[in-house]
């Protein structure tokens, strides 16, 4: 009687050790079970009866022990041993079959004649084998003996993984019988120096960048190969090599990387991570940026000029709620609109303060007026609020700038540009695709010049209406794609902004944010006053600041008056004065309006000094006989110079002499005849207006 162990039974069996252990216990009469000693001195090792295996575990091991036996008959092979890892353990079953079916299923009745092979057990196997062969397989006996080894080793490799994993691999047995699928990308005609001439030259940054084709990469292959005389295949295996190199080795991107560049690889190839919106707030984060409508409308310049355009969008969206606010049409942005846009937003969209905003690069968004911080060197500044950036200014806790050239960045406003574009532009009559170099073929031809002499296109203001109605009507009530892919609770923008928690901030005054609206710059006071475009700025107040450094604001609109602040505080407003022309007539009343301005200044500078003086002349004026070695107080020492007289020489020019008294003694008969004249010019005047 034939017996096993208890691991080759429970592999038998297709149980886990434990499980054949507790079966045996439990049916300890239907199993023939004896005790071996080790020969190890350890354990005693439990043996099992074959006979009291089940049907399937008797023809298991029936069929291992012919396998057994029979590779001991079978002659040696004169061949090299075959690799100890065969090709079909890491073979995928399922890409083998669908992409080799025929095959497959012939191993599998490959398999069936061989185990028909095996459950011979007469004599003269070596002669039955002959024929077998002959009859079934019509190949050698040879020919069987390897087949029959191969299974075997199948059959081996099948135990040895199912032992460490616990699957089956019995389908090791069919695909050893199977041929080995063909090795692709080996290209041995090709040479190695070949291949790495070919990839140099294929994936070369400037071959690439101008599109350079098969055939040139040929004939430069070509050109190599003579001076280095090298044998070259022929033209459709380069090409079948590099369709290899940019389908099964994946280096596609890669060439994408060197034809396009880091710009377009980054938008187009690189991996992106998708935002957890839900857990912001409402207005916790804003992201803000620029669109320009693809139609057209027609705008007044300010000479009156009537043109055609293309209008600007200035807005922000919400990344939460994805509800559009702050919206401003015009013709360019810059960063006064954009200001306006954030005042709009915080006063009148949403009536509070974002925490956080999310810009985009440009230059208007990132000037220093907004930020507080220098563009290039990139260093905020510690002055007051005037310069320190109008974001934080108007409560903002912080900024961050979008990448340049990296859109998604700021993915939420340009999907919603996206949406514009496909749900509201389209719609205009003028609209003529989108313009960018990357999306040429959506351009659509229309004659936007004679559309603008017929009066076909929209003003600003119809267009601003149209725009209004459709954001407020249809945009902020629809349901949001991206707010039910978020599994929000509330799927429409508007429902969204003002049913979700949300981050409370109040706005700022509003005479505070008119102030910021100016802009802010630091200014030198010299004596001529502040320069500022091609113009100087001169006051009373100012002149006491000469040789200062100063802040200043002013309306981009307005700049005949400048406002001065010294060290945050307003110190006057300040108005532009004409400069005096070297010429040889200069305009009287410029000339008057500057000596009175000097005269002001020296009487006001005079007054000062004598208050200032006041305390040392009354302490003087108590001693009768003033001497400074007396008790009498003088800050300087050195001789005094005596006082003047009012004895003074008369000139002794005979104009001076004869006619300059006497015309100061007829002074107020000539103030007689201009107050007289005057009363008539007057007169006529009130006769006119009746």
């Amino acid at each position: 009687m034939d017996y096993v162990t208890l691991t080759e039974a429970a592999e038998l069996e297709g149980l886990k050790y434990d499980a054949i252990q507790k079966k045996i216990r439990r049916k300890s009469e239907g199993f023939i079970t004896k005790i071996k000693k080790s020969e190890t001195g350890g354990r005693d090792i439990v043996l099992v009866a074959v006979s009291s295996l089940s049907k399937q575990a008797r023809t298991a091991w029936k069929e291992r022990e012919k396998l057994k036996e029979f590779v001991e008959t079978c002659p040696e092979e004169t061949e090299e041993a075959q690799p100890e890892k065969p090709w079909y353990v890491d073979m995928d079953l399922d890409w083998y079959i669908t992409n080799y079916k025929e095959r497959y299923y012939q191993g599998v009745e490959l398999g069936n004649t061989l185990r028909e092979f095996l459950q011979y057990e007469e004599k003269d196997r070596t002669l039955y084998a002959e024929s077998f062969a002959q009859e079934k397989l019509g190949k050698s006996a040879r020919t069987l003996y390897r087949l029959v080894k191969s299974y075997m080793e199948a059959a081996a490799w099948a135990d040895k993984l199912q032992k460490e994993t616990g699957f089956n691999y019995d389908f090791f047995k069919v695909l050893s019988l199977c041929r080995k699928p063909k090795e692709t990308g080996s290209f041995p005609s090709i040479a190695p120096e070949v291949k790495k001439v070919i990839m140099n030259i294929w994936f070369n940054e400037d071959f690439a960048k101008n599109k350079g084709t098969r055939e040139m990469l040929y004939d430069k292959l070509q050109v190599i190969a003579d001076v280095n005389h090298w044998k070259i295949p022929s033209y459709q295996t380069v090409v079948r090599y590099i369709q290899f190199l940019m389908e099964n080795k994946r280096l596609k991107n890669a060439h994408f990387l060197a034809e396009r560049g880091v710009r377009e690889y980054r938008n187009k190839k690189v991996v992106k991570a998708k935002r957890d919106t839900k857990g912001l707030q409402v207005m916790e984060v804003l992201m803000g940026d620029e669109h320009t409508f693809d139609c057209w409308v027609s705008y007044r310049q300010p000479n009156g000029k009537v043109i055609a355009i293309r209008p600007k969008l200035v807005a922000w969206i919400d990344v939460r709620s994805r509800m559009i606010m702050g919206d401003i049409i015009c013709k360019d942005g810059n960063g006064d609109v954009l200001k306006e846009s954030l005042l709009k937003l915080i006063y009148m969209d949403a009536n509070g303060v974002p925490k956080y905003i999310l810009i985009d690069n440009g230059k208007d968004y990132t000037k220093k007026e907004l930020t507080g911080v220098n563009r290039k060197q990139r260093v905020r500044t510690d002055f007051d609020d005037e310069v320190k950036g109008f974001y934080q200014s108007i409560g903002i806790v912080g900024y961050e700038r979008a990448k340049p050239y990296e859109a998604w960045d700021k993915g939420q406003i340009e999907r919603s540009f996206r949406t514009v574009c496909n749900q509201f532009t389209k719609w205009f009559a003028s609209y003529t695709g989108t313009l960018t170099g990357s999306r040429t073929d959506d351009k659509v031809e229309k004659d936007i010049d004679r559309m603008l002499q017929r009066g076909e296109l929209l003003t600003m203001d119809e267009f601003y209406a149209k725009w209004h109605e459709w954001l407020t009507k249809i945009y902020a009530h629809k349901k949001h794609r991206g707010l039910v892919n978020a599994k929000e609770t509330y799927v429409t923008p508007y429902e969204c902004f003002t049913k979700e928690e949300r981050y409370q901030k109040a706005v700022p005054p509003r005479e505070y944010a008119t102030m910021l609206m100016l802009k802010s710059e630091h200014a030198h006071v010299y004596p001529t006053g502040i320069n500022r475009f091609g113009n100087f700025y001169m006051s009373e107040e100012l002149c006491q600041y000469i040789g200062e450094d100063v802040d200043i604001k002013y309306d981009p609109n307005d700049i005949s008056t400048v406002y001065v602040f010294f060290q945050g505080k307003q110190v006057c407003e300040a108005y532009s004065q004409e400069l005096l022309q070297i010429a040889p007539t200069v305009h009287q009343e410029a000339v008057a309006e500057h000596k009175r301005r000097q005269k002001a200044q020296e009487k006001r500078d005079r007054e000062i000094l004598e208050a200032a003086k006041v305390g040392l002349q009354e302490i003087n004026e108590q001693f009768t006989s003033f001497q400074a070695i007396a008790g009498g107080i003088d800050l300087m020492i050195g001789k005094k110079t005596p006082k003047n007289t009012k004895v003074v020489s008369l000139p002794e020019d005979n104009t001076y002499r004869q006619g300059f008294r006497t015309r100061k003694e007829e002074e107020p008969e000539e103030n007689t005849y201009l107050a007289s004249q005057g009363e008539k010019a007057l007169q006529k005047l009130r006769v006119i207006g009746e």
